[in-house]
C-alpha cells in the first residue's frame, strides 16, 4: 500500500473522544500549530473539551453507541470541518480496526496503527498465538475460536484453577472474572460475555491461568513508518481494583536494571512481530520471578504521563509526528531514564459505598497549581456536570521527583490539597493508598487493594476542637464577605461593638450523631470561642479557597465550602463534612432509604437474578444494572421473601426508581 495514504502531513485534527484525553490531545495539537476539532454528545454540550477545541460537532444523543461510537457520524464530522486526520484517544473506538479502516477509506489519516496491526494485536487470542510464534513468554491458557461452554470448561479444567476469564477484545477490566472453582465458571462466563458485548460489541472469551499475588508490568513502545521501533521503559501498574488500574508509576520499583532490559527487549520483540507503527503498550504479568505476555494495547494508555515525565518525551507529539510520516527523533540508546513518576486516577465515585459512581454538577473544583513536579491532566472544571453515560474518570494527578519516595510525597501533598465538591470523589481513598506503609515499601500485588479495603475506606476522624472552631470561622468569614459587598458601614467590621460584649451560639452535627455546641463571644474586646470549659482567642485571615485560622496563637490553613447548612472543611487533620444545625429549629431527620432496592444511578437492567416469591438471605443478588459501563449488582438488604420485581431485562431506569420489594422475614 502507498504509505502516503496512511501517513502524511495535515493541519486539522479531529479528536474522536471526550473528557481528559480529548483535552490532553487538543493541548499538544494546538501547541504544534494544528487546528483542532472536538466532537460531543448532547450530554457533553458544555464539556471542557468542547470549549478547548477550535471547532466542535454534535454527534448525537448521550448514549455512546449513538454518539462517540457512531463511525458514520464521526467521519461526517471530519468531512464537515475539513479535518484531515483523526486521533482516537483511548477507549471508545481507539482499538477498533473497522474505524481505522473507515478513516483510511474516507481519506483521513488515523493517528495510530493500521487496521491489520490492530487485528493482529488487538485480539487477545490472536496476539497470544502470534507471541508464541515470536518466542515471547506467555501465561498458560486457551485462546481458541470455539466459544461454547463445554470447550471453555474443558480448557479451564486442563489449565487448573484459579483461572481468569476475560474478553478477547477491549480492556479496562471489563468482561473479566477471576474463577477459583469449576462451580463458579458457568456464571462467570455468562456475566463476562454480557459485559464484554455491552462494552465492546464482542463477547468472545479467552481463559488464562490466574497468577496468584501477581504484579502488573507494562512497557511503552512506539514505532514509525521507517522501520524504527523503540521502548520507553516500563511502568508498574500493580495497584488495581477489579482489574482497573488505580495508581501507576515509572519506572517499576520491582525490577532491577537487568530485568528492565529483559522485559523491554521482550516488548520490542512483541511489537516487532507486526512491524508496529504508532504508540502502544505491551502488558506483562509477573509472578515475582518471570514475566509473561498478557496483551498489547494498540493505543495510547491512560497512564502515559508517567512515561513522559521520566523520559521528557511528549507521546502525543510523537504520535502526531509519526502520523505525519516523520521518523522518530531519537534512537533507542538516546532514550534516558530520569527520576521517578507516580500517577493517581481521580474518579467520581464513592469508595465507602463500593465505589458507586457519583453523578451531578461539580460545584467546587480546587486542585493545586502545576508546580514543583506536579502535573494535572483534567477533563472537567467547576460547574461541569458528570453524567452517568461515560467512564467516571475526572482527572489524573501525576508527580515527578528524583526518587520514588519524594514523588509519592509530592503526589500525596497534591491529593491532600485538592477539594472537589458537588459530587463524591475517590481523592481521600487515593491519599490513604499513597500513605499506606506497604505501598511505600512496594510490598504489594494486584489483590492488595481488595485485601486492605477496610483500612483504605475507613471512616473519617470525628471533628475535634480545631474543626469546630473552623466551622464557626467559616460561617463568620462568609457572613463578613457578604457584608463587605454592601455599602460601607461600621457594622461590616467583624466583632465591632460600640460597648459591651455579645454571645452567639452554634451547633454542629456529623451524620446522625449528637450535636456539638460552641459559643462565640465578640464585641469591644478580642473575639473568643468557648468549647466546654475552654475559651480560645481567634482571628481570621481570608485567602483564596479558604482562610487562615489563628487559634490561641497557632495559625492553621483551612479550606472551606458552605452550601446552605452543609459545611465542608479541610484542616491538617483531614476532610470533614458537618451540618450546621438550624438555630431556629424546624429540622427533621432525613430518611436514609438504605432498605429500598432502588436504582442508585440511571442505568440499564441487564440481568434479573432472583424470582418473585424466592426466599433470600441478606446480601443475596436480586438484579444487575449497567451503570457507567460497569455492572452493579443490587442485593437484598435483609433476609426475607422477594415480594415483587418492578423491572425487566433491557429496561432503562432512572435514579431512585424502586426496582424490587423484599418483605422481611420477621426473624
Amino acid at each position: 500500500m502507498d504509505r502516503s495514504k496512511l501517513y502524511r502531513r495535515f493541519r486539522t485534527l479531529l479528536i474522536a473522544n471526550r473528557g481528559e484525553i480529548a483535552c490532553r490531545v487538543i493541548r499538544t495539537a494546538r501547541a504544534m500549530g494544528l487546528r483542532t476539532v472536538a466532537v460531543y454528545s448532547e450530554a457533553d454540550r458544555d464539556a471542557m473539551h468542547v470549549a478547548l477545541a477550535d471547532e466542535a460537532v454534535l454527534l448525537g444523543p448521550a448514549r455512546a453507541r449513538d454518539s462517540y461510537l457512531n463511525v458514520e457520524r464521526l467521519i461526517e464530522a471530519a468531512r464537515k470541518t475539513g479535518a484531515e486526520a483523526v486521533h482516537p484517544g483511548y477507549g471508545f473506538l481507539s482499538e477498533n480496526a473497522e474505524f481505522a479502516r473507515a478513516c483510511l477509506d474516507a481519506g483521513l489519516v488515523f493517528v495510530g496503527p493500521t487496521a491489520g496491526m490492530m487485528n493482529a494485536m488487538g485480539s487477545k487470542s490472536g496476539s497470544k498465538a502470534l507471541m508464541e510464534k515470536a518466542g515471547v513468554p506467555l501465561v498458560p491458557g486457551y485462546h481458541g475460536e470455539a466459544q461454547d461452554e463445554a470447550t471453555l470448561s474443558k480448557a479451564a479444567d486442563k489449565i487448573g484453577f484459579p483461572i481468569l476469564v476475560k474478553a478477547s477484545a477491549g480492556g479496562g477490566g471489563r468482561g473479566m472474572r477471576i474463577v477459583r472453582s469449576a462451580d463458579e465458571l458457568a456464571a462467570a462466563i455468562v456475566s463476562a460475555k454480557r459485559e464484554a458485548k455491552a462494552a465492546f460489541g464482542d463477547d468472545r472469551m479467552l481463559i488464562e491461568k490466574y497468577v496468584d499475588n501477581p504484579r502488573h508490568i507494562e512497557v511503552q513502545v512506539i514505532g514509525d513508518s521507517h522501520g524504527n521501533l523503540l521502548s520507553l521503559f516500563e511502568r508498574e501498574c500493580t495497584l488495581q481494583r477489579r482489574h482497573q488500574k488505580v495508581i501507576e508509576e515509572a519506572p517499576s520499583p520491582t525490577l532491577n536494571a537487568a530485568q528492565r532490559e529483559t522485559v523491554c527487549a521482550a516488548a520490542r520483540k512483541a511489537a516487532g512481530a507486526v512491524d508496529y507503527v504508532g504508540a502502544g503498550t505491551i502488558e506483562f504479568v509477573s509472578d515475582g520471578k518471570d514475566v509473561f505476555f498478557i496483551e498489547m494495547n494498540t493505543r495510547l494508555q491512560v497512564e502515559h504521563p508517567v512515561t513522559e515525565l521520566i523520559t521528557g518525551i511528549d507521546l502525543v507529539e510523537w504520535q502526531l509526528r509519526v502520523a505525519f510520516g516523520e521518523a522518530l527523533p531519537l534512537k533507542q540508546d538516546q532514550i534516558r531514564l530520569n527520576g521517578h513518576a507516580v500517577e493517581a486516577r481521580v474518579y467520581a465515585e464513592n469508595p465507602t459505598k463500593n465505589f458507586m459512581p457519583s453523578v451531578g454538577r461539580i460545584s467546587t473544583w480546587r486542585l493545586p497549581a502545576e508546580t514543583g513536579g506536579l502535573r494535572i491532566d483534567a477533563g472537567y472544571r467547576e460547574g461541569d456536570s458528570v453524567s452517568p453515560y461515560y467512564d467516571a474518570m475526572l482527572a489524573k494527578m501525576i508527580a515527578w521527583a528524583p526518587t520514588r519516595d519524594v514523588a509519592i510525597e509530592r503526589l500525596n501533598r497534591g491529593l491532600e490539597e485538592s477539594d472537589v465538591r458537588g459530587i463524591v470523589t475517590n481523592i481521600p481513598f487515593l491519599s490513604a493508598l499513597m500513605t499506606h506503609p506497604k505501598v511505600r515499601t512496594n510490598a504489594i500485588d494486584t489483590g492488595f487493594i481488595e485485601r486492605e479495603l477496610a483500612v483504605l475506606t475507613s471512616a473519617s476522624p470525628a471533628p475535634g476542637e480545631l474543626e469546630l472552631c473552623a466551622a464557626v470561622a467559616a460561617i463568620i468569614n462568609a457572613e463578613r464577605q457578604a457584608a463587605q459587598a454592601q455599602a460601607n458601614s461600621p457594622w461590616q467590621t467583624f466583632g465591632w461593638q460600640p460597648v459591651g460584649r455579645r454571645q452567639r451560639g452554634f451547633a454542629f452535627r456529623v451524620g446522625h450523631g449528637p450535636e456539638q455546641k460552641i459559643t462565640l463571644n465578640y464585641g469591644s474586646g478580642p473575639s473568643t470561642l468557648v468549647i466546654g470549659e475552654r475559651e480560645l482567642a481567634f482571628t481570621i485571615a481570608t485567602k483564596e479557597g479558604g482562610f487562615d485560622l489563628i487559634l490561641d496563637g497557632v495559625k492553621s490553613q483551612v479550606a472551606a465550602v458552605i452550601d446552605g447548612h452543609e459545611l465542608y472543611l479541610r484542616t491538617r487533620n483531614g476532610r470533614f463534612d458537618l451540618h450546621w444545625v438550624d438555630p431556629f429549629g424546624g429540622e427533621s431527620e432525613e430518611q436514609t432509604g438504605e432498605d429500598k432496592i432502588a436504582a442508585p444511578l440511571p442505568g440499564t437492567v441487564v440481568a434479573v437474578l432472583a424470582e418473585e416469591g424466592a426466599k433470600l438471605e441478606k446480601g443475596a443478588p436480586i438484579l444487575t444494572l449497567e451503570v457507567m459501563k460497569m455492572e452493579q449488582t443490587l442485593r437484598a438488604p435483609y433476609a426475607g421473601v422477594l415480594k415483587s420485581i418492578k423491572c425487566k431485562v433491557g429496561d432503562i431506569v432512572q435514579e431512585g426508581i424502586e426496582l424490587a420489594v423484599v418483605e422481611p422475614s420477621g426473624e
